[in-house]
């Protein structure tokens, strides 16, 4: 299983990931800034203003209520970052051999409690986004096989000694 881990950003609770694809940096870029792609890995409807301090609308997610968000960066095709609810999203894309990019996604948290959660939760959209980049969606972060392996990554994550106690799909 690729875990994700718990660091710290800026004195911030936070959990990281890190995933190399074997896809131009441009293919990877549309996939995590395009509306129409981040539907196939993304846990939430979103459009983004794309430039720094603009906004960003998060919808259709089974498990929050619709939202926005402000844009922190955005640097084509390098760096996106946002705000959402408490938390911030930095995605960075950079060279990893040829064709590949090395994707590093960090979610700052607003309440610690939350890690376990959400590294379970980015490890399932990672997984999806790969077979988005591949060329290859499958039924999204929110489908059948994405549900049943979430449990199986938070209880991982937990057990690595993420931090957890936030509300839980379906146990909240």
């Amino acid at each position: 299983m690729d875990l994700g881990s718990y660091v710290e950003v800026d004195g911030r609770p936070a959990v990281r990931f890190e995933r190399v694809y074997p896809h131009p940096i441009e293919r990877v870029w549309r996939a995590i800034s395009e509306p129409g792609k981040l539907a196939g890995w993304f846990p939430s409807a979103v459009t983004i203003e794309p430039r720094p301090g603009g906004t960003v609308s998060f919808s259709a997610d089974p498990n929050l209520t619709d939202s926005t968000g402000r844009v922190m960066a955005y640097e084509p095709p390098r760096k996106i970052a946002f705000t959402w609810g408490g938390d911030e999203l930095h995605l960075t894309l950079e060279p990893a051999g040829a064709p590949g990019t090395r994707l590093t996604l960090v979610n700052v948290l607003e309440d610690p409690a939350a890690a376990a959660r959400n590294a379970a939760g980015w490890a399932v959209c990672l997984a999806e986004l790969d077979r988005v980049v591949g060329g290859h969606p499958g039924d999204g972060p929110h489908g059948p096989a994405a549900t049943a392996r979430w449990r199986l990554l938070y209880d991982a994550h937990l057990a690595a000694g993420l931090p957890g106690g936030a509300p839980v799909p379906d146990s909240a």
